[in-house]
């Protein structure tokens, strides 16, 4: 291995939005084979570096410079790493060591367009893939019909992110940490210099993100290029980063080795264990030998739920918890009747009607899914119009404008966002706020409705541990003041074990346990064990 070089410079880099201040006099440098770990609350500004280095125009810097150094072929401009004396990887010809200031150059410049190229960026709780592609079908997009070995390299990285198992499933069909993993692989297909991460694996179980860390850090290492990644997660930043930062609203609280940063930062975290001791209702959710498979001429049949039974009662906070691809998402969606069970039933109480998930119109589920909300992985704004619109008309709330207000203001509140800032809140429209911001919207749009039954997939995956903390609350309210029953499906050890009274634990598309979640938990870590020793 050569001697450690800089690859990329950050010096001094500002940015506002409407006169708000996202980042102030941001520096940094990242070696080759060297990972830089951002962390922060939400809207902490680690999104809006990640996007200034990846070039996007709308998030120049108002000051401050971007540089890139890399070795540029004299004859076919292909970029390598900067390492003095050799020769282009591409085409063999002489390469000159250069510093690229990446924001002096005109938009389509052709430097800047190659150092886009070998850019490679993960956004948070972005998972585009080809939804009707198989999953190395996806890999095999992003790699150049020109390269030799294509289907091996698309094997390999599939290999890289665990995702062998699902080589010929379709994309649509994945959990949504397995399309995360997908996302990787597609992103790694590129052959980058520079990798930049938000959130990599937010929506991963603790054990598999532990190992996608592993191989990342093996793989910036064993290919000397640089990786810059934004997390919420301690583990994350502790596990992969070299170096890391600490950012809040837009300002460098701290810098230095990642174990000092993150005991500082989770200082601020305090999440008390909550009274469970609420008086449950009846039985409201029944499934039954529920299963779903799916069949495919090339995969046969795929078991993604294969006869799950149990019960939820009224006010219940029911978490689903598992590795990733366990069958948690499916069996959610089949209670909201969004996918019809193959076998079996699912069943929920109307009155003193009990409705058939299964069966379609209004006389079906159709009498059930208005009392139902469901939080998506893959949630979206309407990106056109203000948060306030997004609370009221956009999801067809009719009612006097002020009333809208009143509740949009009330359910801003218990998700976290500061009362102070609200008008601003209000009237700020959603590419103008942080994921986690919009995550905390979305999660709006769903209480706001007061539904009976609200099911949250993934809710806590990229926010950061105080507003973990304000979710957690606003769950238990709710199912207090409103009487609303929540299924949860997540990741998020601390969220489940603070917020919810029954957990059932998922593997291979079967519940093997349910009980309390302290439980339960003991459950999953085993089998984390007995996955690591290929039990």
């Amino acid at each position: 291995m050569a001697q450690s070089v800089d690859l990329l410079i950050i010096e001094n880099v500002s940015k506002k939005f409407d006169g708000r201040t996202v980042l102030n006099n941001v520096s940094a440098k990242i070696s080759t084979g060297k990972i830089l770990g951002l962390i922060g609350k939400s809207a902490a500004g680690k999104s809006v570096l990640m996007h200034m280095l990846r070039g996007s125009v709308e998030y120049a810097p108002d000051s401050g410079r971007v540089l890139y150094h890399v070795n540029r072929c004299s004859k076919c401009g292909n970029l390598d790493l900067p390492f003095e004396g050799t020769p282009c990887t591409k085409c063999c010809s002489k390469s000159n060591t250069e510093m690229i200031d990446f924001w002096s150059m005109k938009e389509y410049d052709p430097i800047r367009e190659a150092i886009k190229e070998r850019t490679a960026i993960m956004l948070q709780r972005s998972f585009s893939l080809f939804g009707d592609k198989t999953v190395v079908e996806n890999v095999l997009e992003a790699i150049d019909d020109k390269s030799p070995n294509r289907v091996e390299k698309a094997i390999e990285l599939l290999e890289f992110v665990n995702m062998t198992h699902r080589t010929t499933h379709i994309a649509r069909d994945l959990s949504g940490g397995e399309k995360q993993r997908v996302v990787i692989a597609r992103q790694l297909a590129k052959d980058p210099l520079f990798f930049l991460a938000d959130e990599p694996t937010g929506t991963l179980d603790p054990n598999t993100a532990a190992l996608i860390h592993k191989r990342l850090v093996s793989y910036v290492k064993e290919h000397e290029i640089c990786m810059i990644f934004a997390s919420h997660w301690p583990e994350a930043v502790e596990d992969m980063a070299d170096e890391a930062i600490w950012l809040d609203a837009g300002n460098v609280v701290m810098e230095g080795k990642p174990v000092a940063i993150t005991e500082k930062f989770m200082e601020e975290y305090h999440f008390d264990k909550q009274d469970h001791k609420v008086d449950v209702g009846d039985t409201i959710i029944s499934l039954v030998d529920a299963e779903k498979h799916y069949f495919s001429v090339v995969r046969g049949v795929v078991k993604a739920v294969d006869g799950v039974t149990f019960d939820i009662k009224e006010k219940e906070v029911f978490a689903l918890i598992g590795l990733s691809g366990a069958g948690k998402t499916t069996t959610s969606r089949m209670i909201a009747g969004m996918s019809p069970v193959t076998a079996g039933t699912v069943k929920i109480k109307i009155g003193d009607d009990w409705v058939n998930m299964s069966e379609c119109g209004f006389a079906g589920k159709g009498r059930a899914t208005p009392y139902i909300g469901f939080l998506h992985q893959e949630y979206t704004l309407y990106p056109f119009d203000t948060v306030l619109q997004n609370l009221s008309t956009c999801i067809g709330m009719k009612m006097p404008a002020e009333l809208a207000k009143m509740k949009a203001i009330q359910v801003l509140l218990s998700v976290g966002f500061p009362a102070k800032d609200m008008e601003k809140t209000l009237y700020a429209y959603p590419d103008t706020l942080s994921v986690g911001e919009c995550q905390r919207i979305a999660f709006a749009q769903v209480l706001i409705k007061e539904p009976r039954i609200i099911i949250l997939d993934e809710p806590t995956g990229t926010m950061d541990p105080i507003t973990k903390v304000i979710v957690a609350k606003s769950v238990l309210r709710a199912r207090e003041t409103l009487g609303e029953t929540f299924i949860v499906v997540s990741h998020d050890m601390d969220f489940i074990l603070n917020c919810c009274d029954r957990a059932a634990f998922m593997k291979g598309g079967k519940v093997l346990a349910i009980g309390k979640p302290e439980e339960i938990v003991k459950e999953f870590d085993l089998t984390e064990e007995d996955e690591e020793k290929g039990e």
